[in-house]
């Protein structure tokens, strides 16, 4: 397993987790996060990242693909994450997935000895890939993502069953086949059905905490 990007003592240690949506990468950055014994944790979730569209009407921001690269404010992630690096709190932003709106208010994130950064695309995106002291790809059957994402969609975010289906079809499935799947050949690690997989876990735990 390489560890890129020669690490330093005193610098965060870094680490990506990617997977489709409805993979359990969550599941997998939360139990990351809360199982690396003796040191602070601080997650950044790329679903915060979502461009600010509050200009658009909420048909037109209902209408966009939020599983393509161009829906993500990478530039802002980018220096948020510099700045964890650098040992600087960061104040991260609050997306509203029932209105696809960006919210006024902030949620503080402070600096930590171990950096989490949890995303479907987070593999994607070189420069921000280029970061990551370890790459972690979440890997789930096509159809468990679906169930999971439709389940997620219908009782979290107040969407119909038709349209979650129909936003599964013509964005998620294409983007995740174009971008996310072949963004696997970047990880460190492969994490097969997701954040169940308790002995996969123990791997990366073990592993993790080697490098720490």
């Amino acid at each position: 397993m390489p560890v890129r990007g020669g690490h330093r003592s005193r610098a965060p240690f870094l680490v990506g987790v990617a997977g489709g949506s409805g993979s359990g990468k969550t599941t997998v950055a939360e139990r990351l996060a809360g199982l690396v014994e003796g040191a602070d944790v601080a997650l950044l979730r790329l679903d915060a990242y979502y461009r600010d569209r509050n200009d658009l009407v909420f048909g037109e921001r209902a209408a966009v693909n939020y599983d393509h690269p161009d829906a993500f404010d990478w530039p802002l992630l980018l220096d948020h994450l510099a700045a964890l690096v650098d040992g600087r709190p960061v104040q991260v932003p609050v997306y509203d997935f029932a209105i696809y709106q960006r919210l006024p208010e902030r949620l503080e994130l402070a600096p930590a000895r171990v950096v989490v950064v949890e995303g479907i695309l987070v593999l994607y995106e070189p420069e921000l890939r280029e970061r990551f002291d370890l790459r972690v790809f979440v890997d789930t059957d096509a159809d468990v993502r679906f169930i999971r994402r439709l389940e997620r969609d219908v009782a979290e975010r107040q969407r119909s069953t038709a349209s979650v289906i129909e936003q599964y079809l013509t964005t998620v499935r294409p983007a995740h086949e174009q971008f996310i799947e072949p963004s696997k050949r970047h990880a460190d690690v492969i994490v097969p059905h997701g954040g169940m997989n308790a002995p996969a876990l123990d791997v990366l735990l073990a592993r993790l905490r080697e490098l720490l």
